[in-house]
């Protein structure tokens, strides 16, 4: 079976794939009369394609159970796609570029729990991998006639790889 190693998070890393939505660096500014500090602008929410509409909705992910096998593969060919996490727990992120799917190019990440992903449009990526408990999310995605969401099964299944250095039960 194939292995798939899984990384950090970061916005460097996660480029390629869209945004990662966090505080840590972003652009923050004071509102409310100073009562409320605004973090703005976090991630680039792409869904007008077509006549679409942004919709908020929220998912509730059952935790996966280690190891896990990679056997599909999801994208939104008409907008992007944002996860936020309500709970600060971790969870995993798979994710291929957008195009025609390489299952060789696919990365995958771990989030620290506060860590959001927002998907460019047309990027294959898995569906929620929570891990542990059950864990709620924001979710920011597109709305409209048009299907838009594409599922395809890989030829054969990747398995996440832990590194020993990678300590994700905390």
């Amino acid at each position: 079976m194939k292995t798939l190693h899984l990384e950090r998070l970061t916005r460097a890393a996660f480029a390629p794939f869209g945004d990662v939505i966090e505080l840590d660096g972003a652009r923050h500014f004071p509102i409310n009369g100073g009562t409320t500090e605004r973090y703005h602008d976090l991630a680039n929410v792409d869904v007008t394609e077509n006549g679409g509409r942004p919709l908020i909705n929220l998912f509730r992910a059952q935790p996966r159970a280690l190891p896990i096998e990679i056997t599909m593969l999801e994208r939104h060919p008409l907008g992007s796609q944002a996860f936020i996490p309500l709970t600060a727990r971790r969870y995993l992120v798979v994710v291929a570029p957008a195009g025609e799917l390489d299952p060789a190019q696919m990365r995958a990440f771990w989030s620290e729990g506060w860590q959001g992903v927002n998907y460019a449009k047309g990027v294959w990526h898995h569906p929620l991998l929570a891990l542990e408990k059950v864990s709620d999310f924001a979710v920011v995605d597109r709305g409209g006639e048009q299907p838009n969401c594409d599922e395809l099964s890989l030829a054969e299944p990747w398995r996440l790889v832990f590194e020993a250095s990678v300590a994700l039960a905390e």
